[in-house]
């Protein structure tokens, strides 16, 4: 394996609604003279300004609604009411993902449409400007349930193999590996957030050295990485189990009333 190189992409300036965010990255890509098998991560910011996806401040709260199809959890702080919901993608974070940071004053940045087909048209235009197998990675930044802060994930992807499935190889000891599959586009983008920073506004990272990873552009994007309800072991959050552990405790005492119990 190679090594890892990452650097930060300059000079883009201030993205704004309708700006052609693919060119104007093949642009700023272009003095560091891209390689086959690159990797270019974008932060879902300046993908979400490109596409108009910001909205006044103070429809906060509707839009947290409006991009929510349930709440996992919630907590109230003096300011209001932490939401930990269920994106409409399936994503699960914080606020369904809306931001203030790094956007007008008085405004909010919601996620865009669809994080894979906005990797998809940037990973298109770059290999189309410059003859190369480019992959693309959308990232944006999440907490997690187990572990305190946070670190930025791929929520869209074009171009590249998501998960590495490792079941069936042998690890250094010559033991099989059952379930093992790093999941690849989000260690990129995590390492990638180390280079971008959240205060140095730089929102694109050249990743070279994973290019055993990329390939065509129908390889299944960043939603592959979402777990399906069937597989999660645990699908309730607080709320939830809360609300259905309550139903059944009402439930079994109409029941315990009825019978005169």
């Amino acid at each position: 394996m190679s090594d890892l190189q990452l650097t930060a992409v300059r000079g883009m300036g201030e993205i704004r609604a309708g700006d052609d965010l693919p060119q104007i990255i093949a642009e700023a890509l272009a003095p560091l003279a891209p390689q086959d098998g690159d990797v270019v991560v974008v932060t879902s910011k300046i993908v979400s300004k490109a596409e108009g996806r910001s909205r006044p401040a103070a429809e906060r709260e509707q839009a947290i609604d409006e991009e929510s199809v349930r709440v996992v959890a919630s907590r109230p702080y003096e300011g209001g009411v932490t939401r930990i919901v269920e994106h409409r993608t399936g994503l699960v974070l914080a606020a369904a993902g809306i931001d203030a940071s790094n956007t007008d004053e008085g405004t909010i940045l919601l996620l865009p449409v669809d994080s894979d087909a906005s990797a998809r048209a940037i990973a298109e235009t770059l290999r189309s400007r410059f003859g190369l197998a480019i992959g693309v990675i959308v990232s944006d930044t999440l907490g997690r349930a187990w572990r305190i802060g946070q670190t930025d994930v791929a929520i869209g992807a074009a171009g590249l193999r998501v998960l590495e499935s490792l079941s069936g190889q042998l690890d250094a000891s010559g033991r099989p590996l059952v379930v093992t599959a790093p999941a690849i586009a989000d260690e990129i983008a995590g390492a990638a957030d180390l280079v971008a920073g959240k205060a140095d506004g730089v929102p694109v990272v050249l990743v070279r050295g994973m290019g055993r990873h990329v390939a065509e552009l129908d390889e299944p994007g960043a939603a592959r990485l979402v777990r399906r309800q069937a597989d999660d072991m645990f699908r309730l959050g607080a709320d939830e189990a809360y609300r259905d552990g309550f139903e059944a405790g009402r439930r079994e005492a109409a029941a315990a009333a009825e019978a005169g119990i």
